[in-house]
């Protein structure tokens, strides 16, 4: 098996219409994928795609997978979404390669806000 590309990252939520007041409203995301009826939409964050639904086969999890979504100027992220009430788990805090602090979404699952420094390498 060849792997070419990450197709999506998803989500489960329990209230999609309060959900994407959080993903649109407090990240600023706007729906690339969005039908009628359908309790599913998608985000395209550059190059990936991020979709969050409502399943009754599939619950959140406060302990499950988390997403980082790179910034352009990470203070400014940070001072907006505290300037939206939000709170967070982790952080704002620096390491050797990068700037992030981690936040939930309304179901508890893990949104980690990541600027990478210049030059920094992970290897």
């Amino acid at each position: 098996m060849k792997v070419r590309d990450v197709a999506f990252t998803a989500y489960a939520v329990t209230d999609l219409a309060r959900s994407r007041k959080f993903y649109e409203g407090v990240l600023g995301l706007k729906p690339t994928i969005l039908k009628e009826g359908m309790p599913w939409v998608e985000y395209e964050i550059g190059p990936a795609t991020l979709g969050i639904g409502v399943s009754e086969q599939w619950k959140p999890s406060r302990d499950g997978a988390s997403i980082a979504i790179e910034v352009e100027d990470f203070d400014e992220a940070i001072a907006e979404l505290k300037s939206k009430g939000v709170e967070f788990e982790m952080g704002p805090l620096e390491t050797p390669v990068c700037h992030m602090a981690v936040l939930r979404d309304p179901d508890g699952s893990k949104i980690c806000i990541h600027r990478r420094k210049e030059g920094a390498c992970y290897s």
